[in-house]
């Protein structure tokens, strides 16, 4: 299986000629957050993915290079690792990607490309190939990839612990009791502050912001207008 991404950041070993084309994909995956190293020739590839060094995350791999063919580094790369692999060639032939997948590519992306949507790929191959998480453990709650540790009192997203207050977790942990179903902001008061809150209702909507920050994603936490918020899901979860 592939890597887990390093400290969160996603490391990319990118293999292209071109130094222009290199250059302008350097810049537009480091701005999307990508740690990203580059290498020009077929060798170098090799030397970094199976050099004993530590391994990227995914491999962005072209075609035509100087010295090996991309299909042959391909084959040589995932005859010793399972490392992601996304081929990205101007070659847009139908056979070009069959035979690149044949080989091992987890993904084929034709030139030109967009850096969203070679981002979104780099996720969706890291979605399919990362190892999978440890199992929750006995008692706690699963949603996607949210973790709820009731005992515990603990939140994990994706295997990274996420530090909410007492009162995040309480109304976390209450909307998470049944997902799906709306909790007016009156339910949540009562749940969570016992009765014990007598001022407005909008302090529930500034926890909820506050959780929905940590997560990462509003869908975790989705607003019902006029009523009160629900457990969601992202798409991606």
């Amino acid at each position: 299986m592939g890597c887990a991404p390093h400290n969160g950041r996603v490391r990319i070993l990118l293999v292209e000629d071109d130094p222009s084309v290199a250059a302008s994909s350097l810049d537009g995956l480091r701005g999307l957050g990508f740690e990203t190293e580059h290498v020009g020739t077929g060798q170098a590839a090799l030397d970094v993915v199976t050099g004993g060094g530590t391994v990227p995350d995914v491999v962005l791999l072209d075609l035509g290079l100087p010295d090996i063919d991309g299909q042959e580094v391909c084959r040589r790369i995932r005859a010793t690792s399972e490392v992601p692999i996304i081929v990205v060639s101007a070659r847009g032939d139908e056979v070009d990607r069959v035979i690149a997948l044949e080989l091992g590519a987890d993904d084929y992306l034709v030139k030109p490309y967009g850096m969203r949507e070679l981002a979104a790929r780099v996720r969706a191959v890291l979605r399919r190939t990362q190892t999978p998480a440890s199992a929750p453990p006995p008692g706690a709650q699963q949603i996607g990839r949210l973790v709820i540790d009731r005992r515990a009192q603990r939140v994990h997203l994706d295997g990274q612990e996420i530090s909410l207050t007492a009162k995040e977790f309480d109304v976390l942990s209450y909307l998470a009791e049944d997902p799906g179903a709306v909790r007016r902001r009156t339910e949540i008061l009562e749940h969570v502050w016992e009765g014990h809150w007598y001022g407005a209702t909008k302090t529930v909507d500034a926890h909820v912001a506050a959780i929905r920050k940590k997560l990462g994603d509003p869908g975790w936490v989705e607003a019902v207008r006029g009523v009160g918020f629900r457990m969601g899901a992202p798409e991606h979860a």
